[in-house]
């Protein structure tokens, strides 16, 4: 059966186990990027929510697990406002794909 996660701090994540998602708590680094390589390799994951907060530490982790997983992975923004990491990301994605930054700049 898929799945959806939270990953991040577990004040920030814990209000999806409400609405049916699995949580994994991560507060660092090191924890994020051993949960998320856990997490590619599990084939029943088709969905991972990654803190902003926690994401802005490690994209390397972000970045391995978008490469080893078919799941959507999607970077949610905390209290803390937004960093916009997930506009950014795609903004650089369509400009590599047509060549023209479309989206405008900041």
């Amino acid at each position: 059966m898929l799945k959806a996660v939270a990953v991040g701090e577990k004040q920030y994540v814990l209000g999806f186990k409400g609405a049916g998602f699995e949580i994994v708590e991560c507060n660092d680094a090191d924890s994020l990027r051993k949960e998320l390589g856990a997490l590619a390799k599990d084939g029943d994951v088709a969905v991972a929510l990654v803190t902003e907060s926690i994401a802005l530490e490690a994209p390397d982790a972000i970045d391995t697990f978008r490469e080893k997983s078919n799941a959507v992975l999607t970077i949610v923004p905390t209290h803390e406002g937004s960093k916009h990491t997930s506009f950014n990301r795609m903004k650089k994605a369509i400009e590599l794909s047509i060549g023209v930054d479309i989206l405008g700049k900041e």
